[in-house]
């Protein structure tokens, strides 16, 4: 591992730099037009990318990781408690088609750069089943198919290097295209365009958005608290399921998807949170300050994202397989963005679904976050999760006829 000048067991320096450069970002987008422009978000990952390529800050830690465990389980339900169930539902099913066309799109970007570069790439067909299922579903699903086409372990490290290359480029390209002429001219932008009817004139966007607001220390209390016991008692039915339904190479496709769909920690954490919410409307209406909460918490996710991209790392490890990484993750947007003009998608959807396909649910709730578009969030976080059960399948069955080339 490169030597770095913060080393990965400074605990309390690498907490104080993810959470201080956060609030920085937050801080500059609130105060500077240029900042608003380009989000908090896109300067949370860059800085981070910065630091870690400057080896100021290693690229691998357990502090990361606790973001990743802790910190975004704990976002999710605070950006869920002022939900509207019957609204998710609709936006729901528009989210389901474009996620699927999204889908093709990684699956058309695994062939076809299965034929551009099977010649230059030993055991390609190994590493576009597991990008196949990892573009589809989730990390989850890289780990299964890694482990089900039994990939040589150097060969998976190389490629975690190259797609953590690739997301953290691909997130700054989704975040900053809201912002671009061309795509605001020939998509329609339902969400965006209501943020900007209630800005005045020149008035800054995120600061508009995100003006002071009345909060006591009881509605910290009740927001925190809740969303602790509801993060618990989430992953412990879904990790109790998945171990009771079983799953694998073993199991049947029906038991399979049960436990795919029970199993799964996110997909029950956003089931209990709309649950309760339903069942307990007074309560969490009058909960003050969780979408302030859990948007710090996401930027804090933003900071981390943008910690493993190291250009030095790629160079040395991983370029042909970076650019397996790109083809895919380019022609999934091709083709998301392309047919989700011809069926008159909105830009917002179209975004939120490729991210779900390549980053998965969480990444997707945090795009949709970080660029105020709050009545996305839990149809996303729903819709995402479908990844995480067709991955596998979609990922085998093109390992397996790839594999035959």
């Amino acid at each position: 591992m490169t030597n770095t000048l913060i080393q990965s067991d400074d605990t309390w320096i690498l907490w104080a730099i993810l959470v201080g450069w956060a609030a920085i970002s937050i801080y500059l987008e609130q105060k500077y037009q240029w900042a608003a422009k380009i989000s908090g978000a896109i300067i949370a990952l860059v800085g981070a990318m910065i630091l870690a390529n400057l080896n100021i800050i290693p690229t691998e830690s357990a502090v990361y990781d606790t973001v990743w465990s802790y910190v975004i389980p704990l976002a999710i339900p605070l950006l869920l408690f002022q939900t509207n169930i019957m609204k998710i539902w609709r936006e729901s099913g528009r989210l389901v088609v474009i996620f699927l066309i999204s889908s093709v799109g990684t699956v058309a970007g695994a062939i076809i750069s299965f034929f551009l570069l099977k010649d230059h790439i030993p055991l390609l067909y190994k590493i576009s089943a597991m990008m196949t299922g990892s573009y589809i579903g989730g990390g989850v699903n890289f780990v299964a198919m890694a482990a089900k086409f039994e990939t040589p372990s150097e060969l998976v490290s190389a490629t975690v290097v190259a797609d953590n290359m690739v997301m953290a480029l691909y997130f700054l390209g989704l975040i900053l295209i809201p912002s671009l002429t061309f795509f605001r001219k020939y998509f329609k932008t339902p969400y965006i365009d209501e943020l900007e009817s209630n800005v005045k004139g020149d008035e800054n966007h995120a600061a508009s958005y995100w003006k002071r607001k009345d909060i006591s220390l009881l509605d910290i209390a009740k927001a925190v608290g809740t969303t602790f016991v509801i993060v618990a008692i989430s992953f412990t039915i879904a990790g109790f399921l998945d171990e009771l339904i079983p799953s694998g190479e073993d199991a049947n496709v029906f038991l399979n998807i049960l436990n795919g769909i029970l199993g799964d920690n996110y997909l029950m954490l956003t089931t209990i949170t709309l649950l309760a919410v339903t069942l307990f409307p007074r309560y969490f209406e009058n909960i003050h300050g969780t979408q302030e909460i859990g948007t710090f918490l996401i930027y804090i996710f933003f900071v981390v994202i943008g910690v493993p991209a190291s250009i030095q790392v790629i160079l040395q490890n991983a370029p042909l397989i970076f650019v397996l990484c790109a083809l895919m993750v380019i022609i999934n947007m091709i083709i998301s963005f392309g047919i989700g003009k011809i069926f008159k998608f909105s830009l917002e959807e179209i975004i939120l679904a490729s991210n779900a396909n390549i980053g998965g649910p969480t990444t997707a709730a945090a795009m949709a976050i970080s660029k105020g578009w709050i009545k996305l969030v839990g149809p996303i976080m729903l819709v995402g999760t479908l990844g995480y059960i067709i991955g596998n399948y979609i990922g085998s069955a093109v390992g397996a006829w790839l594999s035959t080339l």
